[in-house]
């Protein structure tokens, strides 16, 4: 057959790229055409996702797919990261510019908002771990703070429906984002007209739920007219950027398998049938979002390599520069398990500081303080490979499985120690790759939407022939184990 091309739009908290896919009926390619920053704007205390200037990255991504051997792309999928929205006003226009999640605005607000609703009650409906961002604690906000917004608001649109929707028209709400909110009933998978009366949100505020594979439609006349003669479908993929990398995973057939998608954040888990919702998974604080194929994403939140880029930025700050295989090398060199971090506490979530907010957490903690730059950057990357063999022990005792490897995709897998850190604390083998895992997740299942491929195990088959993935054997000592140990003891200090 001749080449199916499609063009994957992957957008992260830092950067975006335009992505064109080929699939010839055995393998698929890649090929970047387009990558820009995505840069929030700090204005007047506000931190806002600049998403007019990321609309119009978008449009170039397509305008070169027009002007090149790419015209003939059948379609366009959009994934970005979770709980982000924007309003929709009764004449169609944007009402203000998204709030990014990492804005100050919902600082305290659980307690506010589980006086309307208790967590017991909110996490038995929506099976959402608990985080200050999710968009059900945003929404509490913007109806204590700005209620005339939301009043006054025609649809709310999260991130990739939104910019859907500039390109396109229409307006539809993709299940994998949406879940990502603790506005959705996980077991119905719909939006929780419950929630929505106890909050006080009209329910016409969100649009239809849609799968992802739905085709949404064409790129609007005006559009064309500015772009070229671009007749691709847009389609909704599966939204969320860790839905579409899951798709990516190279997993045979039937298998039983943990990921760890790792960028930004290191997003773990396993793939469910249905939601577990329970007092142990509360406990735990463990997620259900939704997956492509019907599948539940059972995983947690854990702050991922956003501890190293922030530190980066920082050193940057104060006039160090340093690339990743530099700060890789300081670490090398500084003393094993010196001391350690909870990732999750939310001491690390704002941006700023966070060499800073390390030496306060061991010293809060009673631990040697890291002074060095890779002092700073060996305790983040042993922090996070303990606070996965904790995670995988969860979840083990939660599904009764035992699980003897795991799957590491996305771009933390260029982090060569952390991979092999992974495998040698977790005493598992850890395949990594591919490295660009969700924009293959995403262009997989547009080629699904197609038609030529049938499903997403026939994808992944597809991907493990078409991807390098690295193997890391465990190198497990008593050491990990006594450090282990100590991680938990000091975690459970703070």
């Amino acid at each position: 057959m001749s080449k199916l091309k499609m063009l994957a739009i992957d957008l992260g908290a830092s950067s975006g790229r335009g992505i064109v896919g080929a699939f010839d009926g055995k393998k698929f390619e890649i090929n970047e055409n387009h990558r820009f920053p995505n840069e929030p704007v700090n204005t007047n205390g506000n931190f806002n996702w600049d998403i007019l200037r990321i609309f119009h990255e978008i449009k170039a991504s397509i305008s070169k797919c027009a002007l090149s051997d790419d015209k003939d792309i059948v379609s366009i999928g959009i994934d970005t990261w979770g709980v982000d929205y924007g309003y929709i006003d009764k004449n169609g226009a944007l009402m203000a510019n998204p709030y990014h999640y990492r804005d100050s605005r919902t600082d305290g607000i659980q307690p506010y908002a589980f006086k309307t609703v208790p967590f017991e009650k909110l996490y038995g409906i929506t099976g959402i771990q608990t985080m200050n961002f999710n968009t059900i604690y945003q929404l509490a906000a913007d109806l204590r703070d700005r209620p005339y917004i939301v009043e006054n608001a025609e649809r709310l649109l999260f991130t990739p429906d939104l910019l859907n929707y500039f390109l396109t028209g229409q307006k539809f709400t993709e299940y994998t984002i949406a879940s990502t909110g603790a506005v959705l009933d996980a077991k119905k998978r719909e939006i929780s007209k419950e929630l929505l009366k106890k909050f006080g949100i009209r329910e016409n505020l969100f649009s239809e739920v849609v799968m992802p594979g739905h085709k949404i439609g064409k790129l609007t006349p005006a559009l064309i007219s500015e772009l070229g003669d671009i007749r691709a479908n847009v389609v909704n993929i599966a939204a969320h950027d860790t839905a579409s990398a899951v798709i990516a995973v190279p997993a045979k057939r039937g298998d039983d398998f943990v990921y760890i998608s790792s960028g930004t954040w290191s997003l773990m888990g396993v793939e469910n049938d249905e939601p577990v919702i329970n007092a142990e998974s509360m406990r735990y604080n463990f997620t259900n979002e939704g997956g492509a194929g019907g599948k539940i994403r059972f995983l947690k939140n854990i702050m991922g390599l956003w501890l190293e880029q922030e530190s980066r930025r920082q050193w940057k700050r104060e006039g160090a520069v340093y690339s990743f295989d530099e700060l890789t090398e300081l670490a090398l060199q500084a003393k094993p398990f010196a001391c350690f971090i909870d990732p999750n506490d939310t001491l690390f979530s704002p941006s700023g500081d966070m060499p800073g907010r390390i030496r306060e957490f061991c010293q809060k903690t009673g631990q040697y303080v890291p002074q060095t730059v890779g002092e700073i950057v060996r305790c983040i990357f042993e922090s996070l490979v303990l606070c996965y063999r904790h995670t995988i022990e969860s979840i083990e005792n939660m599904t009764n499985k035992k699980y003897n490897s795991i799957n590491i995709v996305g771009g933390g897998t260029k982090e060569k120690i952390l991979c092999q850190w992974a495998a040698d604390a977790s005493n598992r083998t850890v395949y990594a790759g591919p490295v660009e895992a969700t924009a293959i997740g995403n262009i997989a299942m547009q080629t699904i939407a197609t038609g030529e491929i049938k499903d997403i195990a026939e994808a992944r088959e597809i991907i493990r022939d078409s991807f390098d993935v690295k193997v890391y054997e465990a190198n497990h000592s008593d050491a990990w184990d006594e450090a282990y140990n100590r991680y938990l003891n000091i975690c459970k200090e703070v």
